[in-house]
């Protein structure tokens, strides 16, 4: 069910539990400023999700209140991750799904990393 990005951070969402180590993950990849594993429902060869290790909600709200070190750190790590994953040289796409009309489901910011296949256009048109 889709969230809504506004409201305030829940740290019982699954991803909090993850970085409590409360639920389980195949994790690729961890550093002092976000976490990244395998998606467990993925939708394609390659999916990986990449979190912050901070409590922010979706990308508005991470860019509005993170440390230019945290925000710096994550994305540096989104790029770690696309590397060490080899898909690079033949593509990926990432998405970050903020609020209801994306259809963002879990309440913690979240990057996709998509890659292994051709991944076709963004969008139906």
């Amino acid at each position: 069910m889709p969230i809504d990005a506004t409201q305030p951070y829940d740290d019982q969402n699954i991803f909090a539990k993850i970085l409590r180590d409360e639920i389980p993950s195949k994790r690729v990849y961890e550093d002092d400023y976000a976490v990244a594993f395998h998606d467990i429902n993925p939708l394609a060869p390659t999916h990986l999700l990449v979190i912050p290790r901070g409590p922010y909600v979706s990308w508005d709200d991470f860019s509005a209140r993170a440390s230019d070190a945290e925000i710096a750190g994550f994305v540096r790590a989104v790029g770690i991750v696309a590397r060490e994953a080899g898909a690079v040289e033949p593509g990926y796409r990432l998405l970050a799904n903020v609020g209801v009309n994306s259809g963002q489901e879990v309440p913690h910011l979240h990057v996709h990393v998509f890659a292994g296949k051709p991944l076709g256009p963004m969008l139906a048109r």
